[in-house]
């Protein structure tokens, strides 16, 4: 059963954003929101382990949060895919649970 993983805290404040990593399965999704998006920058201390992560499931970053952050498209880590609220809402509805690290 795929489960969506959120994280909504900064991985540079909370080890929320490591333990959603940890507990990623093939098949699983990862959805940073809010200041998780923070994670998403490109050579950040978390962008090796984000980019190996995207060959293990899908990763997403809110769009409307990077933007609200400053943080442009040219920003993010390649192979984080982002998505809009309609998306978010879609992302719920294709797995089977939904996880939020807090």
């Amino acid at each position: 059963m795929p489960t969506l993983h959120t994280v909504n805290k900064s991985p540079f404040e909370r080890s929320a954003f490591i333990s959603a990593l940890n507990h990623l399965r093939p098949g699983d999704a990862l959805l940073m929101i809010e200041d998780g998006v923070l994670g998403a920058r490109k050579a950040s201390a978390f962008a090796a382990l984000l980019e190996s992560t995207t060959k293990i499931g899908s990763v997403y970053a809110l769009a409307p949060d990077l933007a609200a952050r400053g943080i442009t498209e040219a920003d993010v880590i390649v192979g984080v895919k982002l998505v809009d609220y309609g998306g978010f809402v879609d992302l719920v509805t294709r797995h089977d649970r939904t996880q939020a690290w807090l």
